[in-house]
């Protein structure tokens, strides 16, 4: 990595549309000044609206925020990708050069709201999701130097 130049962070989740944009609205509001996020997805589907109502309610907007495909990145070189859903991981695309991949796999939301009886009880398992990806990033960057690396 060049000396000066913040490390590229992708996170990378299948939708790209809770997970990986809710480290990515944490990394941008928590480190924004060490690393510079971005996120993708293997297969996208528009960015969730629990998952913009809960960073809301921590003060992290994330509304602005699009879901897009991890092919529309193509031509940025990244220091690090994290997949953060195991679908992800197991369908993670070949990045070229240097890039370090690790996995730190988060429970999917939108799966676990779908059983929810009342909508508390949905947005609770958004809430804690949401709650260990900011306890993820805060270990960030040095967090990733550590990680395991992926394959």
């Amino acid at each position: 990595m060049a000396r000066g130049r913040k490390p590229k962070v992708l996170f990378l989740c299948t939708g790209n549309a809770c997970r990986s944009q809710m480290a990515e609205g944490w990394a941008r509001k928590l480190k924004g000044n060490v690393l510079e996020p971005y996120s993708a997805g293997t297969d996208p589907r528009g960015l969730d609206e629990q998952a913009v109502r809960v960073m809301a309610e921590v003060g992290v907007d994330i509304s602005a925020q699009r879901s897009k495909h991890v092919r529309e990145l193509s031509d940025e070189r990244f220091d690090y990708v994290v997949t953060v859903c195991d679908r992800a991981n197991e369908a993670c695309p070949m990045f070229p050069g240097k890039t370090k991949v690790v996995h730190i796999g988060f429970d999917d939301p939108p799966h676990l709201a779908r059983d929810a009886k009342t909508e508390d009880e949905a947005l609770a398992h958004y809430r804690r999701v949401c709650d260990e990806i900011r306890v993820f990033v805060e270990t960030l960057p040095e967090g990733l130097e550590t990680a395991r690396t992926v394959g």
